[in-house]
């Protein structure tokens, strides 16, 4: 293909534009300040806006802030250096929220840690990453924690422990009982020579809150976050995300969906975890809009969310969630009986949302709420978003957003565009995208090609500009030379009145060397049961709605999906099977 022919491509003349509604604009001017600027302007203009609802516990933006700087102030005392990472290992709580938001006050990286990785995965992204601080609970210290740092593997010369009843109203003995029937986790933190340990309550009592650092910040050149992902390759790496990535991709964010907007008054709620990238762009965007956060430590425990739901019917006006969480929601009865009219947008990405199953969900919430979106790490999270106002195309990811290019390129040689409708690797360029991964010049290198992400996501995009994701180029099964796509399987599939969940993996073809064959895992509603005949009715199900090459050859059903932590069906863990 010439360059002549690839200026002249329905994605160099970005053909989704015609899909924009009226407010949204092809690009936007963004004023790029730090993301501490940021919390700074929401704390002046509304002070006594609800910043966050834990457990009951509430706080406003200016009482927030007063621990942000306790810990900011303590950070330097320490010793912490602009730029130094910072890793964050908690769920969901105010003490999250405080610590990130007090590295951003110091000009330090974050580095969010999933709680559910195991002693050895912790040393890997301590030691990668080099952080020099690690706020944990003391539940996880003692369970894994401990024994990392006594590797002697890493940089980390100062603990921050804390425990959830540390932001609860809690009196002594009432704390003792919960601890002791197992409904409040606690752990015993010894101390591992070398390391400085503190809690959280002791800095919060010992510090300064009147007044913040003083630390210049380059927005371009410094590192927010050091994210860690699987990439498009091999094992994690850190993706690096500036403050004009995040500032930008915030503002992108805000601009889709401004109309209807009110700052200082409107409440969010989000299951997504802050260590990942989805759950921390809805942090950031919540403080960016004075929005209220009810922070939701179990996303699994729907009554509890659904509790918080109600307690603020009326003023919720965004839900972001993955589509499994959605599911788990929709079999609450509690939930269906919530008055919804508030709630205008609910969002849904990380993982595909069966279109039967969004159907389902809007007949309960209203319709055309369901707005899916595609993003990731790399991209600081969002790429694409369905129109808040316009079209929704049910089952596809949207349309570029502001400032945005995408184009869908051949799998194989990583260059040649394909045509408006046939799949490729979906690759993408914008401000929000990532500088790169952390001390890992040949990954960069094979990701970020003259400015454009190479996602190692395949899609198709259509004569709209609307995107549908197809698969992940590692999760395409190669069946005989015809390439299935596991996306489009699970969702023709996810159509039988049996079928709860299911996902489909390509397994190695014992009679044809190199070939792999379909294994489909399912899940089954209540009221089923696996038998002979319910796999004999699937199977027919699925030769009658796929090609011949994309039919099933193993149908096993399962008691239970293997999820990541963030609800996404885990394929690893099926193929491990």
């Amino acid at each position: 293909m010439t360059k002549k022919q690839i200026d002249g491509s329905p994605y160099s003349e970005k053909i989704w534009l015609k899909s924009y509604v009226n407010h949204v604009k092809p690009e936007i001017d963004v004023k790029v300040i730090s993301l501490a600027e940021m919390m700074k302007t929401t704390v002046e203009e509304f002070p006594d806006s609800l910043c966050y609802d834990f457990q009951g516990n509430c706080a406003t933006y200016q009482e927030v802030e007063r621990d942000i700087i306790s810990l900011a102030n303590f950070f330097i005392e320490m010793g912490v250096q602009k730029g130094d990472r910072v890793a964050i290992m908690l769920p969901n709580t105010p003490q999250y929220f405080v610590a990130v938001w007090a590295t951003f006050y110091t000009g330090c990286t974050s580095t969010g840690m999933n709680f559910l990785m195991q002693t050895p995965e912790i040393i890997y992204q301590l030691k990668d990453s080099g952080a020099v601080v690690l706020f944990t609970l003391d539940s996880f210290y003692e369970e894994k924690v401990q024994n990392a740092l006594q590797s002697g593997e890493t940089n980390v010369k100062t603990v921050i422990t804390t425990n959830v009843a540390d932001v609860l109203d809690l009196d002594p003995q009432m704390k003792e009982q919960l601890i002791k029937i197992g409904k409040l986790p606690y752990g015993e933190v010894i101390p591992v020579e070398g390391i400085k340990y503190f809690t959280y309550n002791e800095i919060l009592e010992n510090y300064s809150s009147d007044k913040a650092p003083k630390v210049d910040i380059d927005p371009k050149k410094d590192i927010a976050f050091l994210q860690y992902t699987g990439g498009t390759t091999g094992p994690p790496k850190g993706a690096i995300l500036t403050h004009e990535n995040l500032i930008y991709n915030i503002k992108q964010i805000y601009h889709w969906l401004e109309p209807g907007a009110n700052p200082g008054k409107e409440v969010y709620i989000s299951g997504f975890p802050f260590f990942h990238l989805a759950g921390m762009a809805f942090n950031l965007s919540s403080v960016h809009s004075a929005a209220g956060q009810i922070l939701i430590p179990n996303p699994r425990d729907t009554t509890y969310l659904t509790n918080k739901a109600k307690d603020y019917q009326g003023k919720i006006r965004l839900m972001v969630n993955v589509p499994t969480l959605y599911l788990l929601l929709l079999s609450n009865r509690k939930f269906k009986k919530l008055d919804f009219s508030s709630i205008d947008i609910f969002i849904s990405g990380a993982a595909p949302f069966p279109s039967e199953s969004i159907n389902e969900f809007e007949e309960v919430v209203g319709k055309d709420k369901v707005l899916e979106v595609y993003g990731m790490t790399e991209a600081s999270p969002i790429v694409t978003m369905n129109p808040y106002l316009g079209t929704k195309k049910i089952g596809t990811v949207g349309i570029p957003v502001s400032s945005t290019e995408v184009k869908i390129v051949d799998v194989v040689d990583r260059e040649t565009e394909v045509p408006i409708g046939e799949p490729g690797e979906i690759v993408i360029k914008g401000p929000q995208i990532f500088k790169g991964y952390w001390n890992k010049p040949e990954e960069t290198e094979y990701a970020l090609k003259k400015g454009w992400f190479y996602s190692g996501d395949v899609g198709i995009m259509d004569e709209e500009g609307y995107i549908t994701i197809v698969d992940r180029t590692k999760d395409m099964i190669n069946v005989s030379g015809f390439k299935v796509f596991s996306v489009e399987v699970d969702d023709k599939m996810n159509k039988h009145p049996a079928i709860e969940l299911c996902s489909c993996v390509g397994i190695s073809d014992p009679d044809r060397p190199g070939s792999e064959i379909v294994k489909l895992y399912v899940l089954l509603k209540k009221g089923y049961e696996s038998s002979e005949e319910i796999k004999e009715d699937i199977l027919k199900f699925a030769q009658d709605n796929l090609a011949k090459y994309k039919v099933p050859r193993m149908i096993e059903i399962l008691e239970e999906m293997p999820l990541t932590s963030v609800g996404k069906v885990d394929k690893k863990v099926l193929r491990k099977k």
